[in-house]
């Protein structure tokens, strides 16, 4: 089981229990909520360089 941290919100997400995932630049990108998942895809670099910064 693997874990992966929403880019949104932070939150850890098992990758089966995600409500959603997302592909961007040849990453996928899981989600704790369809809302997390809606403000990523508005803007997904926002969330990639914000995530890369941690």
């Amino acid at each position: 089981m693997a874990k992966q941290v929403d880019p949104v919100c932070g939150m850890q997400v098992e990758e089966q229990d995600a409500a959603g995932q997302a592909d961007y630049e040849g990453r996928t990108y899981y989600f704790c909520s369809t809302a997390c998942q809606r403000k990523f895809e508005e803007n997904p670099a926002e969330y990639t360089n914000q995530s890369q910064e941690r």
